[in-house]
């Protein structure tokens, strides 16, 4: 899905349908998918071997079967976890995806939003630095306008921005004053400012959108919260539970 063709505000589903299903694995983003969002979300950092493996942890110990820090084994090697048994038996057996078979399965349905994690962050820029990889993956396949690029990593965005063309970025924070983010957003040419719910209120949400930002919040779960942050004016909302969150926008409802 092209992300100059998206309808506000969006339900945006956080490591996929999270809520139902293991976060980060093919299962979790097919339900997503299937439950008409238009934008789903996942993380990606480095194996060993220096693939793009998508997992939201630094290291294994939560979300797999494994032990250790994820950049310590080669795909191969976490590809034999379990992804997918931490959450429930029925879901044994699911294994940590890569990044291409998720932008495979999403294929035009939603827009995927890369989130980079800091700790693939290399200051050298490599050749094979996860930026650049991710660059030249969606150049190959002609999705650098159709995908968003986010990270709290203001170092990996300046790279991406720097290339020709240049995907959409979006900076994400937690705690940021005003003036850090919307230098660095200015510096970057941000498409928006993916924020943690708590921060925004209606004048930073007025100030971003005066500077052409998209206000992303992420992970709102709560009705009243998703339902006061619209009123507020933000352009999407990261949940774990899309069809929840959907209901609740349709019908208007607070729950106490």
């Amino acid at each position: 899905m092209k992300i100059d063709g998206l309808r506000y505000p969006l339900i945006i589903a956080h490591r996929g349908y999270s809520a139902r299903y293991p976060e980060n694995t093919l299962i979790a983003f097919e339900k997503a998918l299937e439950s008409g969002v238009q934008m789903i979300e996942l993380d990606v950092t480095l194996t060993r071997d220096r693939k793009i493996v998508v997992i939201h942890d630094e290291t294994l110990y939560r979300t797999t079967s494994g032990r250790g820090k994820v950049a310590d084994y080669t795909l191969t090697e976490l590809k034999m976890l379990d992804a997918g048994g931490w959450f429930s038996d029925r879901f044994s057996g699911e294994a940590i995806p890569v990044l291409t078979e998720v932008l495979t399965l999403a294929g035009g349905r939603a827009t995927v939003n890369i989130e980079i994690k800091p700790e693939a962050y290399d200051p050298r820029h490599p050749k094979d630095a996860i930026e650049r990889q991710i660059w030249r993956m969606l150049h190959h396949r002609h999705l650098l306008t159709d995908v968003l690029v986010s990270s709290f990593e203001a170092e990996i965005l300046a790279e991406l921005a720097r290339m020709t063309p240049k995907p959409n970025l979006a900076f994400l924070t937690k705690g940021r004053t005003d003036t850090g983010v919307f230098d660095t957003c200015r510096k970057i040419d941000a498409f928006s400012w993916n924020a943690h719910y708590r921060d925004l209120n209606r004048t930073r949400v007025e100030n971003a959108h005066d500077l052409g930002l998209k206000v992303f919040a992420y992970t709102v779960n709560a009705p009243d919260d998703i339902l006061a942050l619209i009123d507020m004016g933000v352009d999407g909302i990261y949940t774990d539970d899309p069809t929840a969150v959907d209901m609740d926008l349709r019908c208007g409802r607070r729950v106490s």
